[in-house]
């Protein structure tokens, strides 16, 4: 759906911030039509704080760590009024599978989190949550109440690898050290699994003779750099929809995806790497 006016942008970050940064830089220089509304974290520790403060706007820590210590006590505290542990289990994704007692824990103890988080994040009304470099896995209680049925949807991630191939938190590495020759990065909407969700752009780089893991990843954040406002930039001019595709597959079975579609509109200028 189009934004008349500039798109509110909010940003969780748990670390150095540079994604951010350069999402920050291509507002600035007038390369995407957003505004960054808020950025939160979940330590007080984090760099990207220091550079939304920077640029003005609005900062606010959930301390994850302290929450989550709560539920390592037995019994642990009881989790957010409105959550149901039926619902969770029936929509999540992740493992250890459903009916593991570590996985009921888990899903309690986020949900107590993104409780608090939810409310941090209510004073500032924005149409796109985007993490950059937020190292929290979200559960269905918050995925579900940001996004309330939007289409597309309301949350944008960006992994370090060529999705769907190396999930997880070390996406540069493991594909170094699996050998690969192409390396790159990913950004998709967030779904209920681990880096699963509809691929929205992507964009790769040769792994080089004696390139060393550092190097793949600094090559890597560059591409990041790039990628990550352009994507924004889509969805601010109202050109990504998602479809539920079906993929008739030898021996009768079937594959069942959602997409994203990019809808034909005006070029977008390319941007130069950020700092």
């Amino acid at each position: 759906m189009p934004h008349p006016q500039l798109l509110r942008v909010g940003v969780l970050v748990s670390g150095g911030g540079t994604n951010l940064q350069a999402i920050l830089d291509a507002v600035r220089e007038g390369r995407l039509p957003a505004r960054v509304v808020f950025v939160g974290a979940d330590n007080a520790e984090a760099k990207g704080l220091e550079r939304a403060r920077a640029s003005g706007v609005p900062t606010f820590v959930v301390p994850y760590r302290e929450i989550l210590a709560r539920f390592a006590a037995d019994p642990p505290p009881p989790p957010p009024p409105d959550f149901s542990l039926a619902a969770a289990r029936a929509r999540q994704r992740l493992r250890p599978a459903a009916g593991d007692p570590r996985l009921d824990r888990f899903l309690a103890s986020r949900a107590a989190a993104e409780a608090e988080l939810l409310a941090a994040m209510r004073p500032y009304p924005f149409d796109l949550l985007v993490l950059a470099g937020f190292m929290r896995v979200l559960t269905p209680y918050f995925i579900d109440r940001v996004n309330a049925g939007a289409d597309p949807p309301r949350i944008m991630n960006i992994h370090p690898a060529l999705l769907p191939a190396f999930p997880g938190t070390d996406g540069y590495g493991d594909t170094f050290r699996y050998g690969c020759k192409v390396a790159g990065c990913t950004v998709h909407f967030v779904d209920y699994g681990e880096d699963t969700g509809p691929i929205i752009g992507q964009r790769a780089f040769p792994i080089e003779e004696g390139d060393t893991l550092e190097a793949v990843r600094r090559k890597g954040l560059e591409h990041e750099w790039r990628l990550y406002p352009e994507c924004i930039r889509l969805y601010a001019e109202g050109r990504l929809r998602t479809e539920r595709r079906v993929y008739e597959l030898p021996g009768g079975r079937r594959l069942t995806r959602t997409v994203v579609v990019i809808v034909p509109g005006p070029a977008i200028p390319p941007g130069g790497p950020q700092r």
